[in-house]
């Protein structure tokens, strides 16, 4: 009997040093942000110059290591004709539609200069809070990404990486929305930059980072670097700083909107600072 129980015990003393392999396996998550055709292709109504070169690391790690990615996000820009960034939103003082990357001010809309036309109240509000948090200031783009049309599809050749890990792994990949209230820019993934009243698709998605924060790493890339990454990357340092230890920023998957790296800079610079890490696809080790 005592020797019965002594062999009990050591088994159970051996047993007890195998490691939990649940407990060790990490769960990772890709999130792809805006990669589309209108950022991604030279075709594209506002492509981003280095995207193609972004996109073919982005697939090689895919192709390399999807079998190790528990989950892939993309968020998709999404816009109307009718957006406050679009031409045909504003006109001059001759009631002509306003040129792409004109730099509107709630000052010159006072004084006259352009004027929207529609929602003329709320947009000179719209334009004074956005001055007021001091991260970007108000420029028209080009009409991009609009509702069904092939610029917001996702590029084509992640799209083809994506359904091949899916088919790979069984696993289906998560597409997020914004950007559709015309009332509003919406850089970050997580949060227009002036959420709308009654419109909750513009406040915090806090079910997107509660459904991030059940992974154990989150791998980022995507476009643009200067505005919709660095923009997220400070509403995680903002809102979801659990996140901020299990980020990897892949710095060579994402690029600038030409002459305008210096609104990332200073974001990635604190968020080094905080704790993400910032690392090339192919250092990755998942």
């Amino acid at each position: 009997m005592r020797a019965s129980l002594a062999c009990r015990s050591k088994l159970t003393s051996k047993n007890s040093l195998k490691p939990d392999v649940s407990k060790l396996m990490k769960k990772t998550a890709l999130l792809i942000i805006d990669a589309q055709f209108d950022f991604c292709n030279p075709s594209g109504t506002l492509y981003v110059p280095g995207a193609e070169k972004d996109i073919e690391r982005i697939t090689r790690l895919i192709a390399l290591d999807g079998e190790k990615i528990d989950g892939i996000f993309v968020t998709l820009d999404t816009h109307k004709v009718l957006d406050i960034a679009h031409p045909l939103f504003w006109e001059d003082r001759n009631g002509n539609s306003v040129a792409p990357f004109t730099l509107i001010t709630a000052a010159a809309v006072k004084a006259g200069k352009w004027i929207p036309r529609y929602e003329k109240e709320y947009v000179l509000t719209y334009l004074e809070t956005l001055e007021k948090q001091g991260e970007f200031k108000h420029f028209i783009w080009p009409e991009h990404c609009l509702v069904g049309s092939k610029g917001a599809s996702l590029d084509d050749t992640l799209m083809e990486s994506i359904l091949a890990w899916t088919h790979r792994t069984g696993r289906d990949y998560t597409a997020i929305s914004k950007g559709i209230h015309p009332l509003t820019e919406h850089f970050g993934v997580f949060k227009a930059q002036v959420p709308v009243e009654n419109a909750p698709e513009t406040a915090l998605n806090q079910a997107f980072l509660a459904e991030l924060a059940e992974f154990d790493r989150i791998l980022i890339a995507g476009e643009a670097r200067s505005h919709c990454v660095a923009t997220s990357i400070n509403q995680i340092l903002k809102y979801a700083t659990g996140l901020i230890p299990k980020i990897i920023v892949l710095s060579d998957c994402m690029s600038d909107v030409t002459n305008w790296g210096h609104l990332a800079d200073p974001i990635f610079e604190d968020a080094k600072a905080k704790g993400m890490t910032f690392l090339n696809a192919n250092s990755v080790s998942i």
